[in-house]
């Protein structure tokens, strides 16, 4: 029975304003104005910024007479500095709203930037810790739209923004509930173009976000439902996404899948998070390759805490043995099916900062998250089964 796209079409408000489907990206100048936005700053990463479908949505916005202006100097991993580049242009033109378009880099930095446009403190005084967003001035937000060109972070549908802070070297999360977009674009059309590789990288980053989410011991009944039927998805559409780029009913159910897994996460995340902000902003890797990489050596180190979650999630997503070793199995298989490697020498980290890297890790915000309390020796044990691929912590 061949797809109709016209069958996974919708409007949602969860948890935002979502307008999904194919061709939706014809919406955005609509959906501009709705938000009263004359004058966007589009904001995207260099690799995107060239590309036709970034050059007709801002062209669909100049010929409905919304002026607009493109800031595309980001870092895989966004920085302070990319920031103020990005407020420097979004006040130079005079802006009064923010187009996030691309993966979790381009939409991160662009949300930091309508955060940051009326705001007087430095952006690393709104670290998502304690109540420091109540001191940010809600009015000094700028309004989102934002257009996610992959199916990975789900950060089109997050309140907060992850940033590498470049005075210590450390990715920070900035929190506040006014950044999460006021109209989110879902349109899977725009992630055909993407390679085989990074449909991978990105899809187990969602699955990644599904997996701490449900993993979390915090009680959120709804975010771990959502978590469920994201995996599912993810075991479902991510292979075949990966394996054609051009299946669209695997990019349309990837794209809900990433959403999924960040509404999810206001559950909790854990050590596969919390192990990979420090690598990533010490090494500069792929964030939901990073991700990918830690999950097996995260399972197994929290394997006393959640075996028995996992026999009812494996039940739930039809694996052939319904036990811990069952789902172990199956993420690995999953990994190996991508081309995802399998150890962190694979991905160019060596283990000569792993001391730091812990250090790092138990304070990072997602630790408080994992199903067993972190303590830099046991994130140093992940770190050396992860260097060199022992999943039998």
């Amino acid at each position: 029975m061949s797809f109709d796209p016209q069958s996974l079409t919708a409007n949602w408000s969860f948890p935002t304003q979502i307008r999904f489907g194919v061709g939706r990206i014809a919406e955005l100048p609509r959906a501009l104005s709705s938000l009263n936005i004359a004058r966007p700053l589009f904001v995207t990463d260099p690799g995107l910024a060239d590309l036709p479908m970034v050059r007709d949505a801002i062209a669909s916005c100049e010929d409905a007479g919304l002026p607009t202006i493109l800031f595309a100097k980001i870092k895989p991993n966004p920085t302070g500095t990319n920031l103020e580049e990005g407020l420097a242009a979004y006040r130079d033109g005079k802006c009064d709203g923010v187009i996030a378009f691309g993966g979790g880099s381009g939409i991160d930095a662009a949300k930091a930037i309508a955060f940051m446009a009326g705001q007087t403190k430095s952006v690393w005084e709104f670290e998502d810790r304690g109540s420091n967003w109540k001191a940010a001035d809600p009015d000094g937000i700028a309004p989102i739209v934002a257009i996610p060109t992959t199916a990975g972070t789900g950060t089109e549908v997050g309140r907060a923004s992850v940033l590498v802070d470049e005075s210590d070297h450390t990715k920070k999360i900035i929190f506040h509930p006014k950044m999460l977009p006021s109209i989110v674009i879902s349109d899977p059309e725009l992630t055909v173009g993407l390679p085989p590789k990074l449909t991978a990288a990105t899809g187990m980053d969602a699955l990644a976000h599904c997996l701490e989410a449900y993993c979390s011991p915090f009680f959120h009944p709804l975010a771990e439902g959502v978590s469920v039927e994201g995996m599912r998805l993810v075991k479902d559409f991510l292979p075949r996404a990966t394996a054609d780029g051009q299946d669209m009913e695997a990019r349309c159910n990837m794209l809900i899948a990433a959403s999924m897994g960040a509404t999810a996460f206001q559950k909790g995340l854990g050590g596969i998070h919390a192990l990979s902000h420090p690598v990533g902003a010490l090494y500069d890797t792929h964030h939901g390759l990073t991700n990918a990489v830690f999950m097996p050596y995260v399972l197994a180190f929290n394997r006393a805490a959640i075996e028995e979650k996992l026999v009812r999630l494996s039940a739930w997503l039809g694996l052939e043995r319904g036990d811990f070793g069952g789902f172990m199995d199956w993420v690995l298989a999953l990994r190996e099916q991508l081309g995802i490697p399998h150890k962190l020498s694979d991905i160019g980290v060596d283990d000569k900062q792993f001391d730091l890297i812990a250090a790092m890790a138990v304070v990072d915000p997602s630790a408080g998250g994992n199903p067993v309390p972190l303590d830099e020796a046991g994130c140093r044990e992940m770190l050396e089964a992860a260097f060199e691929g022992r999943v039998d912590i």
